[in-house]
Order: structure tokens, then C-alpha cells, then sequence
């Protein structure tokens, strides 16, 4: 239950899926009674150092063949969706900006360990500096010179917990495939882990609009 939220659970019991889906709504009744329990068990970890960050654990991303089994998976995607985890992170601007920086130093941790301490020293935090525009959050590079564009997505939920895109973003994927990558960091405030996708989106991930631009006619 905790894990579909995207909250720590309790150490040493490790999560079941055997509860029944009533347990969730009882549990949704409390949480309308005590909103701010997530907001408050939603925070973040404390700083990680440089060399801790070159160290984060990135993984492959979640596939059909690593899915989990049927009743864990659909369990969990029911309170995902239930509980709008996704929307509760794109919201948690203390959370999306740990991660950002958590990726912009473990960037250039990398870049120097490689020798390109060059490129290091210009890697840039773009979302910090110039606003959420541009379609990436951090500017970096390859050992080789070539350009890394970054868009951090942070959850402090599991592998699988759903995330927002905005259109902007999957517009420059597409433009800039060659250099564009999502960075996703998960399990945030326990253990951060991350596995990155790169364009074309739409072949890892299924994408649902979510919102729409009404015009005038």
C-alpha cells in the first residue's frame, strides 16, 4: 500500500500485495480527513555528496519483460491512480528540485572523473537559471563532447509510478533526438535509484493527454 503511494514503507516488513482493493479506500477516507500527511512524509532526503552522486545506481527502465507479477502490478497502478502520485509529485517543487540537483552534480562528478573537467565546468542547471522553458532541465555532455539535454523526472515511489510530461517536452525529444534523454530517479528519500529512456518516448512508455487548450471559436 505504502509503495503504491510512493512512501517509505516500515524497515524490515517488506511490502505485500495480497490486501484487498477496500483497504485502499478506507485508507483514501483517512487521507481526506489528513491531507497533510503526504505533504509531510513526502520530503526529501538529505544532500548527497559529489562523489555519492557519480555513484547512483541507474538500472535498466521497467519493461514488459521486468514487469512484475499481474496482482502486484495492477495493485499497484490502481493506487497510483487513485492517489494521483503523479500529480503529487509534479506539485512537490522541493522534491522535482532535489533531483534536478542530485543529477546536475552526479553530471559533473562524472564529466571530471572522465578526464573532461572542461565540460564539467559547463554543465548547467537551465530550469534554475533560465526558468522551465526550455524543454530540459540540465544542459550537460557526453565524455565526448557531444551534448546531453536532461529532463529529470523524481518520484519517491517505485520503478513504475507514472509521471507528467508536459508537451514542450516531447516536442524537443522529438526535435533533439539525438540528445535529449529523461532521467528518472526513483525511491528518492530511501535509496535513490534511476534509469534513463531516450526518445522516441512513445516506445517505452504509453503517453494519455491529460489536460487540454480550449480556444475560442
Amino acid at each position: 500500500m505504502l509503495k503504491g503511494l510512493g512512501e517509505d514503507w516500515i524497515p524490515g516488513y517488506k511490502p505485500a500485495f495480497n490486501f484487498q482493493m477496500s483497504l485502499v479506500d478506507a485508507v483514501a477516507r483517512w487521507l481526506d480527513l489528513n491531507p497533510a500527511w503526504l505533504s509531510i512524509s513526502s520530503g526529501t532526503r538529505p544532500a548527497m555528496g559529489l562523489q555519492e552522486a557519480a555513484q547512483l545506481w541507474i538500472g535498466p527502465p521497467p519493461t514488459q519483460s521486468n514487469q512484475p507479477p499481474p496482482q502486484e502490478l495492477e495493485q499497484m497502478l490502481r493506487i497510483a491512480r487513485k492517489f494521483d502520485v503523479a500529480g503529487r509529485d509534479e506539485r512537490n517543487r522541493v522534491l522535482g528540485r532535489a533531483g534536478e540537483e542530485l543529477v546536475l552534480e552526479r553530471e559533473r562528478t562524472t564529466l571530471s572523473g572522465a578526464g573532461r573537467r572542461d565540460l564539467a565546468r559547463q554543465v548547467r542547471w537551465v530550469s534554475d537559471e533560465d526558468g522551465d522553458g526550455a524543454g530540459y532541465d540540465i544542459a550537460s555532455f557526453a565524455p565526448d563532447g557531444r551534448p546531453r539535454l536532461i529532463e529529470v523526472k523524481t518520484t519517491n515511489g517505485w520503478e513504475r509510478t507514472p509521471f507528467h510530461i508536459t508537451r514542450n517536452e516531447l516536442a524537443v525529444a522529438e526535435e533533439r533526438r539525438a540528445e535529449w534523454v529523461l532521467f528518472r530517479l526513483w525511491n528518492f528519500s530511501r535509496e535513490p535509484k534511476a534509469f534513463e529512456l531516450y526518445p522516441p518516448l512513445d516506445a517505452h512508455v504509453s503517453l494519455t493527454a491529460m489536460t487540454f487548450q480550449a480556444s475560442f471559436n
